[in-house]
């Protein structure tokens, strides 16, 4: 289960998108939610690196420094408030969200509107609720597609820009999960290196398939996937 993990993992960082909850769902059925974190961080940071790597020129730096600043908010609000809360409750809570705002999206796509959000509020929820979801539940994937879904980004721009916030994101959360949490230690290290080959054939397998999809489809394709993982975490004890 964990091997099929670390290949979704790979996966989605090389741009499918919306995966990334269904290897969340694996990792915590074995390790457990909170504890499954640990093993996954230093994975996801790996799996940035490598798609920073490859898609870094297409980063469109304006979203970046949108999001990024909200998303660090999100993180300490998370750290400070995670240890405590009842993280079942917490998940399904933001699923529904994130279904309802997906139902949204896909009302326009079917009215073929071109609009995109212009208040800076939307900014500042998206990027505050990613941070928050990524030390909680894990979720913060599917608020960052959400963004860049309503920011109607081309597909190679999506992914690269994506690469670049989360690379960042992951490497502020690691003195956190080590010190603060202490969920990162030799052990689990030692689980990750076991898991990096399969990080790495589920990435390059990753990239050869995005390579083979169109912009149109990719859009509805993150959508859909994004609605599974969220349906899967709504269903997860």
């Amino acid at each position: 289960m964990i091997l099929l993990a670390a290949f979704i993992i790979g996966l989605g960082k090389a741009g499918l998108k919306g995966v990334d909850m269904l290897s969340v769902t694996l990792m915590a059925f074995v390790f457990g939610g909170k504890s499954s974190t640990g093993i996954v961080l230093p994975l996801l940071c790996a799996a940035d690196i490598a798609a920073v790597w490859y898609y870094h020129r297409h980063a469109q730096w304006q979203h970046f420094w949108k999001l990024t600043p909200w998303m660090v908010l999100g993180v300490l609000l998370g750290v400070y408030f995670g240890k405590d809360m009842n993280e079942a409750v917490f998940r399904k809570l933001m699923a529904l969200i994130i279904v309802l705002t997906i139902v949204i999206v896909l009302v326009q796509e079917l009215r073929k509107s071109k609009r995109v959000p212009t208040h800076p509020l939307f900014a500042v929820v998206t990027g505050v609720s990613a941070g928050f979801t990524t030390m909680i539940g894990n979720l913060a994937g599917a608020f960052a597609n959400l963004y860049f879904l309503a920011m109607r980004m081309q597909k190679n721009d999506f992914i690269g820009t994506a690469a670049w916030v989360f690379l960042f994101m992951n490497l502020f959360k690691l003195p956190f999960q080590v010190f603060y949490w202490k969920n990162i230690n030799a052990q689990s290290l030692q689980i990750d290196a076991v898991l990096l080959p399969m990080l790495a054939l589920g990435f390059y397998t990753g990239l050869w398939l995005v390579a083979r999809i169109r912009d149109t489809s990719y859009r509805k394709m993150v959508m859909v996937l994004t609605l599974i993982g969220c349906v899967l975490m709504l269903f997860r004890r």
